[in-house]
């Protein structure tokens, strides 16, 4: 399977100097770099010079560069294809998403497409966060949330444009939208550029790998269940102007109540199959679009086997995995991300659906 990395992030976060990196730097690393652009930044004039018709350019270190109007299904199968037939050499692709495009359709791609789900295994997605104005853009546009939202590590770049307390109140304001994520205060002049690769993210491929801890109980996610209790009734706050100015109030982490939240579901008693197959369907035709990510591992009734799924909005994927073992506690756990999701609705369903 061919790793994939994801990078996105909003107009000026850095998006093209990290490019430009990977691009030219010696890193010994053979790389393929798509960007899925339409039009409204692109990198080509500033590293492609040469003009071609062909789409996929050779870099002198060994990197390879396309640029893709079209769709994204039809490239990758096309660089896996070239792969195969030994006319391009690669161990890895980066899709870059515009700064103003939502990661999810592109995450989507991974699952919905055989052909690329049979090659292709999407390893994280990587989001930048540019220090100086995330916030104005994170209260401004609701795709900047979703980019943040998706992520399996957040890289926040230009932190020498704020000050401590800035960066800090940054800081807590993503772990609040999304705590499965590692931030990372990134300067891409000098960053590794290995910490970008082989982060196991999500695994969004067909056959599903469990993250040895996933199952463990840590305190984060209770931190976070008794946080997002609060919030809930925050809600009706959401609508106000948020135009005021941020910059005098950096140290009041509360008053962001932004719309991104995730929670997790656990519980000890299995899950009747035709039950939870049902309810989860219905969750996803209602709230599909608003769903950016779920996850879980599941205890159910009559199955010796863990059955594991995870999912990007309508899409979701599911596999039998590993059989419980003797001294494992049968446990499910569940993690949800997404944009003004009825918690208590969802919790209440789930709880439902478990073998009376």
């Amino acid at each position: 399977m061919i790793p994939v990395t994801i990078l996105t992030g909003f107009l000026g976060s850095g998006k093209t100097t990290l490019l430009k990196r990977i691009l030219n730097e010696q890193h010994g690393m053979k790389i393929a770099v798509i960007e899925n652009e339409f039009g409204e930044e692109n990198i080509d004039n500033e590293i492609l010079v040469q003009e071609t018709n062909e789409q996929i350019i050779q870099m002198s270190n060994g990197c390879i560069c396309c640029t893709i109007r079209g769709d994204l299904a039809r490239a990758l199968e096309d660089l896996a294809n070239r792969k195969k037939d030994g006319t391009l050499d690669f161990d890895r692709v980066v899709i870059e998403t515009t700064g103003l495009a939502n990661p999810g359709p592109v995450a989507q791609t991974f699952f919905m497409d055989n052909t690329v789900a049979d090659e292709f295994l999407l390893d994280a997605i990587i989001t930048l966060v540019d220090a100086k104005h995330a916030n104005t853009q994170l209260d401004q546009q609701e795709v900047v949330q979703r980019q943040v939202g998706f992520a399996d590590r957040l890289f926040i770049t230009k932190s020498d444009l704020v000050d401590a307390a800035a960066l800090d109140a940054l800081k807590h304001r993503l772990v609040h939208m999304n705590p499965r994520a590692a931030i990372r205060v990134v300067n891409f002049g000098e960053a590794d550029i290995k910490e970008i690769f082989d982060l196991r993210g999500f695994n969004l491929n067909a056959k599903l790998e469990i993250d040895p801890d996933f199952l463990a109980e840590d305190e984060h996610d209770h931190a976070h269940d008794h946080d997002h209790a609060h919030d809930d009734h925050d809600h009706a706050t959401c609508g106000h102007d948020h135009s005021h100015d941020h910059e005098h109030h950096h140290h009041h982490h509360a008053h962001h109540d932004d719309k991104i939240k995730s929670f997790v579901y656990r519980s000890d008693k299995p899950f009747d199959p035709n039950r939870l197959e049902d309810f989860l369907g219905g969750i996803l035709q209602i709230y599909g679009e608003r769903l950016l990510r779920y996850k879980g591992v599941l205890y159910m009734k009559g199955v010796d086997r863990k059955v594991v799924f995870q999912g990007v909005h309508q899409m979701m994927g599911s596999d039998l995995a590993g059989k419980w073992m003797p001294v494992e506690k049968k446990n499910s756990k569940m993690v949800f991300i997404g944009i003004e999701l009825p918690k208590d609705l969802i919790t209440d369903g789930l709880d439902a659906c478990l073998v009376k």
